[in-house]
């Protein structure tokens, strides 16, 4: 894997369970980079996001992510590689029954924080980050859709993530505030030069803010021009 690489898949076979998904597949991301990933329903993109977050474990093939090598993740070194990474979702996934302030301090609990003073800092640098210093003490039912996904994107923040991996993060969102969560993205890549991949299916947002995009089809993986999509 090379130093200015974030993401390494080379040969690389995507299963789920005994099934075959995706074949002979190379991939790669730099860092700071943005890449859309784009395909139909079913073609693959949430089994390789799976796997670059060891959620599927890579059996053929090599696989490097954050310095990590794929094929070696036990149970013990998947929350490793997940504290290097930020995982933003389309349906929030939020704590309902907690505020925003402490599901940021919930995650931070997990992932091994416990200076009570540092977690603050870092809640609401991440909440300035974002747009929402002021909303650490609201509940999510409180919040507007595009809030909770400033949310989300705070959540994933939290450990300085070299890479993010945001599947539909938009997919629930009206005009306006897709725009203004794509904005926020870029800004976040540009800024803390830390590499995205996206998956979405509006090829509008990728006319609109253009990036590196490739396609999953045919089993396999492939860059693509917006001309061609």
């Amino acid at each position: 894997m090379s130093d200015s690489n974030i993401v390494s898949l080379r040969n690389a076979n995507i299963y789920q369970g005994k099934n075959l998904i995706l074949n002979n597949v190379h991939f790669e991301v730099g860092k700071g980079e943005f890449v859309y990933m784009i395909g139909k329903t079913g073609s693959g993109k949430s089994s390789l996001l799976k796997t670059l977050y060891g959620d599927l474990y890579l059996k053929e093939g090599d696989g490097v992510v954050a310095g990590f090598d794929l094929k070696k993740l036990t149970w013990k070194t998947v929350p490793l590689l997940r504290r290097n990474l930020g995982i933003v979702f389309q349906d929030f996934r939020l704590l309902t029954d907690r505020n925003v302030y402490s599901n940021l301090e919930f995650v931070l609990t997990a992932t091994g924080w416990k200076d009570k003073v540092l977690m603050k800092e870092k809640i609401d640098n991440v909440l300035t980050k974002v747009g929402l210093r002021d909303k650490g003490f609201k509940m999510p039912y409180e919040m507007s859709g595009g809030e909770q996904q400033r949310v989300d994107i705070a959540r994933a923040l939290l450990n300085n993530p070299k890479l993010i991996i945001a599947d539909e993060p938009t997919g629930n969102l009206d005009p306006d505030t897709t725009d203004e969560i794509m904005q926020l993205l870029f800004n976040i890549c540009r800024d803390y030069h830390t590499a995205f991949i996206m998956a979405t299916h509006d090829y509008g947002i990728i006319q609109k803010f253009p990036a590196r995009v490739v396609r999953i089809e045919h089993s396999g993986i492939k860059e693509i021009t917006p001309a061609a999509m």
